[in-house]
């Protein structure tokens, strides 16, 4: 094993046991981390790793490599102390970009937790200024930085807001002084979400602009509706949308 996935392993764990060791106690805790583990071996038998191929209309259609399907044991493994890798339905993906009532061209989009750069690729069919994605497992960054080169490759008179990938976890990330979509899929547990909140705010506070979150699969929404800054302009059952409050 590389010394970088030694380290990133070492790092993602001892976070993990610290938040969880404080929410639930040590005896919780550990029977979570063997909970999380039975799954990881049994969602590595042939069968189980089939099933994650179930999504590849998409890449089918756009001759990248975006699904769960391909993922190495070390992502997986990485997955259990961050956020499983799943890939965004595009249809979902749309019904979400029209619950915004923004005019595109004035807004960055920025993904926390970006994985193989599907949201990327998908939210360059709107006019962006900048799509920017920000993802902490090496192998997933690298993976979009391909699947980037292949999507332009296929067309390369595409006219898109120019698309970066960026390795480093995202609660180290700054956001643009831009007015900003942020997009969330569960890329943290709740501690690293509530910091990537709080970071959100302190960049609306250096420069007041108009910030839209959109949140899938919101399952730790406490995080966002306790910040003072936020505000739930929407709420669907598969995600919600949330707004810098105006002064």
């Amino acid at each position: 094993m590389s010394s970088e996935f030694c380290e990133l392993l070492r790092s993602s764990f001892h976070d993990w046991w610290r938040e969880q060791a404080t929410a639930r106690g040590h005896v919780a805790t550990t029977s979570l981390l063997l909970r999380e583990f039975w799954g990881f071996l049994r969602d590595s038998t042939p069968g189980r790793r089939r099933s994650r191929y179930g999504d590849m209309d998409y890449d089918w259609e756009q001759r990248v490599n975006t699904t769960a399907g391909t993922l190495n044991w070390r992502t997986r493994l990485l997955g259990i102390f961050h956020s499983a890798y799943q890939p965004t339905d595009p249809a979902m993906f749309r019904e979400m970009m029209a619950a915004l009532p923004i005019d595109f061209r004035q807004f960055s989009f920025v993904d926390i937790g970006s994985g193989k750069g599907r949201t990327l690729l998908m939210a360059a069919e709107y006019p962006f200024q900048r799509i920017v994605g920000v993802e902490i497992m090496p192998d997933l960054h690298r993976a979009a930085e391909e699947n980037i080169a292949a999507w332009r490759a296929q067309s390369p008179a595409r006219i898109a807001a120019p698309i970066e990938a960026v390795c480093m976890d995202g609660r180290s990330f700054i956001f643009p002084a831009t007015p900003l979509v942020v997009y969330l899929f569960n890329p943290l547990p709740e501690t690293g979400l509530r910091q990537i909140i709080a970071n959100l705010h302190e960049s609306w506070k250096s420069v007041h602009r108009t910030i839209c979150i959109l949140y899938h699969n919101p399952v730790l929404e406490s995080a966002l509706s306790s910040s003072p800054f936020l505000t739930k302009v929407q709420a669907e059952p598969q995600f919600s949308v949330f707004k810098a409050k105006h002064d």
